[in-house]
């Protein structure tokens, strides 16, 4: 008897055109959130890594060794206070390029909220929009 209860109920609700396409647009910003998350995953990582070269360099004792600072391709010798001096620079520059992504990240989880009691408004438990974390 339920389960002919919940077939009828799933056979009432129609998807419309603008339901396929709020659904689509669902899609492409969970997508969207995915690669910006990764991408603030990769700059972190860097952040990181820039983060522990300071505090080695911190710990070197001769001021007057010269440390290789990677540009590019090519590395260039620069004094212990002018390394660290690059080092927080590019930190600086990293910090400014994740701050942006992670306010975009919010902003689509906002929308993504909005969509999500749209659907769950319409479809009720007939759908499932929570991405599986297995």
């Amino acid at each position: 008897m339920a389960a002919a209860m919940k077939k009828t109920a799933a056979e009432v609700v129609n998807v419309t055109f603008e339901d396929q396409q709020k659904i689509n647009k669902l899609a492409r910003n969970t997508s969207r959130i995915t690669e910006l998350k990764e991408e603030i995953g990769v700059k972190k990582k860097q952040l990181q890594n820039l983060g522990d070269a300071y505090k080695d360099i911190m710990l070197v004792d001769d001021d007057c060794l010269t440390i290789p600072y990677q540009i590019g391709d090519v590395f260039i010798s620069h004094s212990q206070e002018e390394t660290q001096e690059m080092l927080e620079e590019a930190k600086k520059n990293l910090q400014e390029e994740i701050d942006p992504l992670e306010a975009r990240v919010e902003s689509i989880q906002g929308a993504l909220a909005d969509l999500k009691v749209q659907f769950y408004a319409k479809f009720g438990n007939n759908i499932n929009l929570e991405a599986d974390d297995s």
